[in-house]
């Protein structure tokens, strides 16, 4: 393992999931990543609004980094939808062909899986059961992200004021009632995906990613806690840069 120089993460979900914005947390960084076409070569650029150009076009082998920390190197896989085999195939060979390849720095080492909570009246799709039960990742650890979190602060509010409460004992309880939604919607997800063949080994809830400085220590804890191997952990908890302390931590607790 002392030949890895870079934790390399497979980033999954719809879109609009807040991809992009997570990886700019993890890295520090408010630009938009490069990106590469694996031997070194620079594949495509972003577009102002953030989204991909050609966005049909959409190739799960190149790599994204960020200059901020060159030390990861993130693969997108576009969402696909339940009926679409092609795509489906091919997010499936990548994953078994990168799980076991035979340069340590060309495997992935973690799959970080988005379900957006803009969309929690369908957080279990077809398409998530499919992946859960038919797609073996072998030894590479599928970590379930619930992104937007703070999406459920509005449906929070709504369902106060149904209750016959005024708009502001509803404001002064909306905090309250949201993380009652998320804990709801987090066990309809964990009751969904943990009887798949092949479930999550963890789940992170996460919300307002979209400030600069918001922290990432639990996504990178829960990430290295499901690692099998402990270089691995070294290696992930080492490559971060947004939480010294966390380095520190693991340094003493090994």
């Amino acid at each position: 393992m002392k030949n890895i120089k870079r934790f390399r993460i497979l980033v999954m979900g719809r879109a609009n999931a807040g991809k992009t914005t997570i990886l700019q947390r993890v890295c520090n960084s408010t630009d938009k990543p490069e990106i590469f076409d694996g031997e070194g070569n620079k594949a495509q650029t972003f577009s102002p609004m953030g989204a991909m150009i050609l966005r049909g076009y959409h190739d799960i082998k190149h790599e994204l980094m960020f200059k901020s920390n060159p030390g990861f190197v993130f693969h997108d896989s576009c969402g696909f939808e339940a009926g679409s085999t092609q795509q489906f195939d091919q997010m499936r060979k990548f994953v078994v062909d990168h799980a076991a390849m035979k340069k340590v720095n060309e495997r992935i080492h973690a799959i970080w899986f988005c379900i957006p909570m803009t969309d929690f009246h369908r957080t279990v799709t077809a398409a998530e059961q499919k992946f859960f039960n038919e797609c073996d990742t072998g030894h590479v650890p599928v970590i379930v992200l619930l992104t937007k979190v703070d999406a459920l602060y509005l449906p929070a509010i709504m369902e106060l004021l149904d209750g016959d409460l005024t708009i502001a004992e509803a404001e002064e309880r909306a905090t309250e009632k949201q993380e009652e939604l998320q804990e709801k919607w987090l066990a309809h997800i964990k009751l969904e995906l943990n009887r798949c063949k092949f479930p999550p080994r963890g789940y992170v809830p996460l919300q307002n990613m979209h400030q600069e400085d918001m922290d990432c220590t639990v996504l990178m804890e829960s990430t290295a806690n499901v690692m099998n191997e402990e270089s691995l952990q070294k290696l992930l908890i080492s490559t971060q840069q947004s939480n010294v302390l966390l380095c520190i931590e693991y340094a003493v607790k090994r």
